[in-house]
């Protein structure tokens, strides 16, 4: 088995309840072709470099995944048909990195309010 971590751009008008139902359904299809969702980070609304599809933002949710090139290649496939969705990249790795996320927002002390 090979890992990959993979990242999907939703629009930005998408509802918290159909980000929900995206992530679910790109794992519920990782789990039917044999893959396996290691984890999962939602990253938010982020500003995107350039206009896509004429939308400035986009919601971001990254996959660590366990699995085959087939696993990749089925999803990529659903992916390229999803009128939800901006972009998507895979990128394989040789071993995941669950320890670190770089988009966790930390509390900083000394900004406190009075």
């Amino acid at each position: 088995m090979n890992f990959y971590e993979h990242t999907i751009i939703a629009r930005q008008d998408s509802s918290s309840a159909q980000l929900k139902q995206i992530q679910e359904k790109y794992t519920n299809l990782v789990n039917k072709n044999d893959g396996k969702i290691v984890k999962t980070e939602n990253w938010g609304l982020l500003n995107l470099s350039y206009l896509i599809k004429k939308n400035k933002k986009g919601n971001y949710i990254h996959f660590k995944i366990e699995g085959s090139s087939k696993t990749i290649s089925e999803l990529e496939k659903n992916e390229k048909i999803d009128k939800n969705l901006l972009r998507y990249l895979t990128v394989k790795v040789k071993k995941l990195d669950l320890k670190t996320n770089y988009f966790e927002k930390k509390y900083d002390e000394t900004k406190k309010i009075n």
